[in-house]
């Protein structure tokens, strides 16, 4: 028989800009402006087509076992309708096939900005304690079929974590 899992509580911490850097960016309202500078979204696209859609999801709560990362794009995700939502992440580190446990972080988003995922960052989430969410998420169209690298805390250190 196996042991039960350890249940490790994660702290979220409120996104800001600088908190953020090592992950990707924060992306807040602007005013409407000609140029394009380092406020905007840093996006990487170029392997393949864009996808730009609404992901509904229900009742997720704040527990993940897993975490994804993806090496050909960037992700940018945000709420609809101002939901707060929170998300785990660990920086990229292409020379591994598994997040460093060490730097797993959580954030407390608010509904009022999106986050860009750099190319690479570890994440679980979207996470929340809304009935439900809906999420617009700009990824590459075959991004969940072919840049879908996830490693399974469960399976491989029988442990699972919950944002508090």
């Amino acid at each position: 028989m196996s042991a039960l899992p350890t249940m490790q509580k994660l702290a979220s911490q409120l996104i800001t800009p600088e908190n953020f850097q090592a992950y990707g960016q924060v992306i807040y309202a602007i005013g409407d402006r000609n140029i394009f500078d380092q406020e905007d979204a840093q996006l990487n696209l170029q392997n393949g087509s864009p996808r730009f859609y609404i992901m509904r999801l229900q009742e997720k709560g704040r527990k993940f076992h897993q975490i994804t990362r993806h090496i050909k794009c960037t992700q940018c995700l945000g709420s609809l309708d101002g939901k707060d939502w929170l998300m785990a992440v660990c920086p990229p580190n292409n020379d591994l096939h598994k997040p460093v446990l060490s730097e797993l972080v959580a954030f407390q988003i608010p509904g009022n900005c999106f986050i860009n995922l750099s190319v690479g960052t570890w994440h679980a989430g979207p996470y929340f304690d809304h009935e439900f969410v809906d999420f617009y998420n700009l990824e590459l169209s075959d991004t969940n079929i072919v840049d879908h690298f996830s490693y399974n805390f469960l399976k491989s250190d029988n442990l699972a974590f919950e944002i508090i």
